[in-house]
């Protein structure tokens, strides 16, 4: 068995939590609130820069030329292509660039923004790549499940449709593939290491849709 197929059985009730929770429910439903998509769409804005250095510093890390290539490409992705989404969004909320740096991290986007790039640089290569998948792996298979039930007409139509999308499924296959290279040359340790790295990462990316749905901020 691959590492990913590995990976998503021992964490698929995991999937499963996050399919379901409220906040992705309420957005297939097209019910969302305008307040929780707000929370969610900033946050998203400032957790992709940090995705975009862990996945630069694991271009760095590549053991391979067409590995440095795929991800400096996958932080230019997530720079400026997908910040053009939330741009839409920021537009339509009238969330300003000053509101948007006036916006601080909340907590969960922090706590998963400073693990994968604490990852990144601290462990190697195949450990950052298990820590970054589940954000690809996780959002393609959550927006094609939204995809599926999703009410017509959605205000959420055009985050359904860049995340359902077949070149965004395109990329992640291609993640996967070259996480599944990687791993078939590690020894059992650092398998596990990546085991751990993945299930963290999973769970972290039911932390910050539970945050969104609960507008989470700091209490103190």
């Amino acid at each position: 068995m691959t590492f990913s197929a590995d990976a998503w059985n021992a964490n698929k009730p995991l999937y499963e939590t996050i399919r379901a929770m409220p906040f992705n429910a309420a957005l297939a439903e097209g019910s969302l609130t305008e307040d929780r998509f707000k929370h969610y769409i900033i946050q998203d804005a400032h957790y992709l820069i940090a995705f975009g250095r862990a996945l630069a510093v694991a271009a760095a890390k590549a053991d391979d030329p067409d590995g440095i290539v795929q991800f400096a490409e996958a932080a230019k992705v997530a720079i400026i292509v997908e910040r053009a989404l939330h741009g839409d969004y920021f537009q339509r909320f009238n969330v300003t660039a000053k509101d948007f740096a006036a916006t601080p991290l909340s907590p969960a986007c922090h706590h998963y923004s400073n693990y994968l790039i604490a990852t990144a640089w601290a462990e190697p290569y195949p450990v950052a790549l298990a820590a970054l998948l589940p954000c690809f792996w996780i959002y393609a298979e959550v927006g094609r499940a939204i995809h599926e039930q999703a009410a017509s007409p959605n205000n959420y139509q055009a985050w359904i449709d860049t995340y359902a999308g077949q070149e965004f499924h395109d990329a992640v296959a291609a993640v996967i593939a070259t996480t599944d290279r990687v791993a078939a040359k590690q020894s059992p340790e650092t398998l596990k290491a990546m085991h751990q790295a993945f299930t963290r990462a999973t769970q972290l990316e039911w932390m910050f849709w539970d945050s969104a749905w609960n507008l989470g901020d700091w209490q103190v």
